[in-house]
């Protein structure tokens, strides 16, 4: 650890933003590749919260504790994000972070805009239909997926049962997935608070 790296305990919101993919120059600079619309919060925060990546064929391992850099520079590079971290002074140090994810708490995450919302706010948010003149519900938001033009949910689908939502399966006797596209057109609200959001969106599979 660097003496420029904070052992204190990481926040409880911490989101994922992006991962450390290489070193950029000589001077201890690193290059992130954001999840989806992250860069933003990425090039808005003070510190980030850097954690080990754990080895996929290390049965048991446990991931490390995050810890936190905080930012020295920061700018957009193309689709990418680069930075300099107090105390990564050259490229070998830079090197060794490469495939550690970056995170920052929600809480810190600057307010969106008007009709504007951050993805991991959506995920877990039920999706409700109108597309038969009455709310039905479709499912659960699992997963915000980018396509190029626009934001797409992958929703789980669900049906209302006697105890509660029931998860629907498909043929293979896996979880049905919807996708749903995240755009004016087809969305109609939606309630962080309430956990909720309503479409237009045909619930047939």
């Amino acid at each position: 650890m660097s003496d420029a790296a904070t052992s204190n305990a990481a926040p409880a919101d911490l989101i994922e933003l992006g991962r450390i993919t290489a070193a950029y120059g000589v001077k201890g600079w690193v290059k992130v590749q954001p999840h989806s619309a992250n860069a933003e919060v990425l090039l808005s925060a003070s510190q980030w919260w850097l954690t080990r990546p754990v080895p996929e064929l290390a049965r048991g391992a446990v991931a490390s504790a995050p810890v936190a850099y905080k930012i020295v520079q920061v700018r957009s590079q193309g689709a990418t994000v680069v930075a300099q971290l107090s105390g990564i002074a050259d490229r070998d140090q830079a090197e060794a972070l490469r495939g550690f994810s970056v995170q920052a708490p929600r809480g810190s995450f600057p307010a969106p805009k008007e009709d504007e919302y951050y993805w991991v706010d959506l995920i877990g948010c039920s999706l409700y239909t109108t597309a038969s003149g009455e709310s039905a519900l479709i499912g659960v938001v699992d997963e915000v997926l980018d396509n190029g033009a626009h934001a797409v949910l992958k929703v789980l689908c669900q049906k209302v049962g006697a105890d509660g939502p029931e998860t629907l399966l498909n043929a293979k006797g896996k979880p049905a997935e919807m996708l749903v596209p995240f755009v004016r057109a087809h969305i109609q609200a939606v309630d962080l608070a309430a956990r909720r959001i309503d479409s237009d969106w045909p619930a047939d599979l």
